[in-house]
């Protein structure tokens, strides 16, 4: 009986000693990345983050916040029968920038929380919107009917109207309105002046064509175009994630 409570006794000191010793806490990993004029360093925790999550989190508030679509800038009548006659090769091109832009999204690992899950979808849903623009962009300079079936038609209702009339005094008037100053607006593209210049260009319907295009294409982005996030509120809640952060930041 005295062994057997001896025995006892000592499985119960060791019991209370690793009792007492505390659980080895994980090393802290390092993850480095930039921010506005920043290098960063931080360090978190591995049993509770993935690295491939802190990265496509972080990839989801830099790199992936710009557009993959190869800008379209037309202003002139040259660059205008440039793309409405390569329109195909050029919807070939945004399909294809497009699907890799969505396969990105599509296999992105973020962090486990509400607001990262928030903004993923808002990434997707920002990336279709951009290449449903871009398409009508495209195929309205090949077809200006095609507007009309636009998925932001009834939202630019009044520019894709201008450009598919049949009556081009109505078209002119409305080409004219994006030069006229608005109360507490700036014009769309400088003066009266550069109107008329415009105007008495032999190419007046393609400029106007190519205004009005600008036009909707402006007034579509608008739109669905996510606020700025001004007061750096996801990289605030993306920080964290880290136990410790440090940066080396250039002087202003």
């Amino acid at each position: 009986m005295k062994r057997l409570l001896t025995g006892l006794s000592l499985a119960l000191s060791v019991v209370l000693i690793a009792q007492k010793i505390p659980a080895k806490k994980s090393p802290l990993v390092l993850y480095s990345y930039q921010t506005s004029g920043c290098d960063v360093k931080g360090y978190f925790d591995p049993s509770k983050y993935k690295k491939e999550e802190i990265e496509g989190t972080y990839q989801l508030l830099s790199s992936l916040t710009w557009s993959p679509f190869t800008s379209l800038i037309v202003f002139n009548p040259t660059k205008f029968d440039l793309v409405r006659s390569n329109s195909q090769q050029l919807l070939q091109q945004t399909e294809k920038e497009y699907l890799e832009r969505k396969k990105e999204l599509d296999e992105l690992q973020v962090i486990d929380l509400p607001i990262w899950k928030k903004q993923h979808e808002e990434a997707l849903k920002l990336l279709e919107n951009e290449y449903q623009l871009k398409k009508s962009i495209l195929m309205g300079y090949a077809d200006p009917q095609s507007l009309l079936n636009s998925k932001f038609y009834n939202t630019c209702k009044e520019y894709a109207d201008a450009m598919t009339t049949k009556d081009k005094e109505k078209m002119y008037l409305v080409w004219k309105s994006l030069f006229e100053p608005k109360k507490g607006e700036e014009t769309y593209s400088g003066t009266l002046e550069a109107f008329n210049f415009k105007w008495k260009d032999p190419r007046k319907d393609d400029y106007a064509f190519i205004d009005l295009m600008n036009a909707f294409n402006n007034c579509a982005n608008h739109s669905f175009r996510p606020k700025a996030d001004e007061d750096n509120t996801l990289f605030k809640t993306f920080e964290k994630v880290f136990v410790t952060v440090k940066r080396d930041c250039d002087e202003p």
